[in-house]
């Protein structure tokens, strides 16, 4: 048995794709939130804190940020602090909770 059998896997870096101006925000430092709809891909277990994250211009390679998720909050769409760019981005079908997660970008 290996001396280090007892470490635990690195987590691995939750990949999230954004819009160009939502990319832009991140790298710029004005924004700190992402907002997506509560569900499988986005809630306490896979947003949690302290996991690493890479932050995509749409799909490509080309533009990535690195970061740590710093907090997670599940709240109603009406309440959620992104309200309004939540709802741009999903419309009508803005019903059900808000994955509201905070993101450290690490800065070069």
């Amino acid at each position: 048995m290996s001396s280090l059998a007892h470490l635990k896997p690195a987590t691995k870096a939750l990949f999230i794709p954004l819009k160009k101006e939502h990319f832009d925000a991140f790298e710029r430092g004005d924004k700190t939130f992402e907002f997506r709809q509560f569900g499988k891909r986005w809630n306490e277990r896979t947003c949690k804190v302290g996991r690493p994250v890479v932050l995509s211009c749409g799909y490509g390679k080309a533009r990535r940020l690195s970061g740590t998720i710093k907090s997670f909050a599940k709240s109603p769409v009406w309440k959620s602090k992104g309200y309004a760019e939540y709802l741009l981005c999903y419309g009508g079908l803005a019903i059900g909770p808000v994955a509201e997660i905070e993101i450290e970008v690490k800065r070069r």
